[in-house]
């Protein structure tokens, strides 16, 4: 069988200004593939570098940009039916993600992507929780950003429950899967789950955070995400102790939907960034280096990949092999002479994120967000432990990130140290999952009403998924009152002041 010519094309992350941020892993790719005889010849490597420090520059506009230099650069190429595979890192997926929709996905008669694998290293694919910190405290985290400010426009979409990332991952989890194929794009996630402690920042405990690699979580990185709806329902005129009043209490499911299924790849021992654990940068040109191998024989294994069949066996293997992986990192020990161990429990995470708004279309941002458990649907039977985060939206404030600990929240069986000691007891989960919105206004000429869905073990299986994301609307209705427009007889002119709201409209 003759070699199929390929070309690989390499996208950083977030601010960064100079190309070495690739390290020695393009060179080194190039040696792996011809010392395997994997049946592949890289024609040529492309480092891509783009401009994300500048406020006015968003991720569609780099996403535009890379299309043309696309066309420019590579079009000869292209042309003689070559197709290039992408790899990416931290914010680099985004970009093309967003590119590849656009382009490939949305318009009508765009033809085959000349894209045909995306390997993204740590991905920000819903966003990262130091996006929100802003641009001179993340400037100041020199160990991952040099000094470098970062552009707003790329932090807004990077900020956890972004508008703009919750409509590319919606769109994503809508789709049919049948955009992944050898007519289309085999999409990878790899990424580390480790801190580099030699950088750890203390002032800032998201670059120490379980369940990511210091800047990304694995839930927000993993392309295997969920959404649903839940809708409020339409409100009744009824009698609480002895006078009437207006209730909606019930949420009900509208929708649920499951992204098609894609590789993910949790690699060992890796970080976001650094020369020594960075999952892309601390790859050496030489291939005697067995730091690296793990994450150089993930990438290899995607680019051998041809077609669906072989695409579905490295989501199994992925699947087993990320399994094993955070087996063999559940417990790090940290030595410290003439003290004790320290332990870090690196559990599998969950990612929420709730958008509120009412049947009219409207945000809703002042609002209470109740998580329930048990047969009385008491938030006081929720598993201690379990929560780990919570992040409003600055743009968009009626949308809420929540980052539960997976495993407490579902229960885990006692840990223990090399020694056989226990370390941590046996953590007994949550039988059931339910949520309550107390949304304000609560009164008034418009206005809106308490309302939950009881906690159950089916939603808690729905909502809760490991090292994944799940994107939750809330539609709530919005109460107009009656004397928000009247139309009075005669030329009497009465104050509009002093009128009451008047009976609700149920439409």
């Amino acid at each position: 069988m003759a070699k199929k010519n390929i070309i690989l094309v390499f996208v950083h992350g977030w601010s960064v200004t100079h190309t070495e941020t690739y390290g020695g892993l393009p060179e080194r790719l190039k040696a792996e593939a011809k010392a395997a005889g994997i049946n592949i010849t890289v024609k040529e490597i492309y480092l891509g570098r783009y401009i994300s420090f500048h406020d006015e520059v968003r991720v569609g506009d780099i996403s535009r940009a890379f299309a043309t230099a696309v066309d420019e650069q590579l079009g000869t190429l292209l042309k003689k039916g070559i197709r290039f595979a992408c790899i990416t890192h931290s914010t680099g997926g985004p970009v093309i993600r967003d590119w590849w929709y656009r382009y490939y996905t949305s318009a009508a008669g765009s033809g085959i992507c000349p894209m045909s694998h995306l390997i993204m290293l740590a991905p920000a694919n819903y966003g990262s929780a130091l996006a929100q910190l802003g641009k001179g405290r993340l400037s100041r985290l020199k160990f991952w950003f040099g000094g470098v400010e970062p552009g707003q426009g790329v932090l807004d979409w990077l900020e956890l429950g972004s508008d703009p990332a919750w409509r590319l991952n919606s769109k994503w989890i809508a789709s049919d899967g049948k955009q992944i194929g050898a007519n289309g794009v085999f999409p990878f996630v790899l990424t580390g789950q480790s801190i580099d402690r030699k950088i750890y920042d203390n002032l800032n405990t998201y670059t120490g955070e379980s369940g990511s690699d210091g800047v990304v979580r694995v839930a927000a990185a993993n392309l295997n995400g969920r959404y649903i709806k839940l809708v409020q329902e339409a409100p009744k005129r009824t009698k609480v102790k002895n006078k009437f009043e207006w209730l909606a209490k019930k949420l009900t499911m509208d929708a649920d939907r499951l992204a098609p299924e894609t590789a993910l790849r949790v690699v060992k021992g890796k970080a976001h960034s650094g020369k020594e654990m960075g999952i892309m940068r601390s790859v050496r040109r030489g291939m005697q280096d067995k730091k690296s191998r793990e994450v150089v024989d993930a990438i290899l294994s995607c680019i051998k990949v041809s077609n669906k069949t072989e695409y579905n066996s490295v989501v199994k293997l992925f699947k087993r092999e990320t399994a094993r992986v955070q087996a063999e990192e559940r417990l790090e020990v940290e030595q410290r002479l003439l003290r004790s161990d320290s332990y870090f429990f690196h559990d599998k995470y969950s990612m929420v994120i709730f958008r509120i708004y009412d049947h009219e279309g409207f945000p809703v941002n002042d609002y209470d967000l109740i998580l329930t458990a048990g047969k009385e649907n008491d938030a006081n039977h929720l598993p201690r432990g379990f929560f780990m985060d919570k992040q409003r939206n600055r743009v968009d404030g009626n949308t809420i990130t929540y980052f539960f600990n997976h495993d407490v929240m579902k229960g885990t069986e006692e840990v223990r140290n090399s020694d056989g000691e226990v370390v941590r007891d046996k953590i007994t989960g949550a039988e059931s999952l339910g949520f309550r919105i107390v949304p304000r206004p609560d009164e008034g000429f418009v206005h809106y009403l308490p309302c939950e869905i009881s906690a159950s073990s089916e939603l808690l299986e729905e909502v809760l998924s490991p090292n994944q994301t799940t994107l939750i609307d809330i539609c709530l209705q919005r109460i107009v009152h009656k004397n928000v427009m009247r139309l009075d007889k005669g030329p009497n002119r009465v104050s509009i002041k002093i009128i009451g709201t008047g009976d609700a409209i149920v439409e």
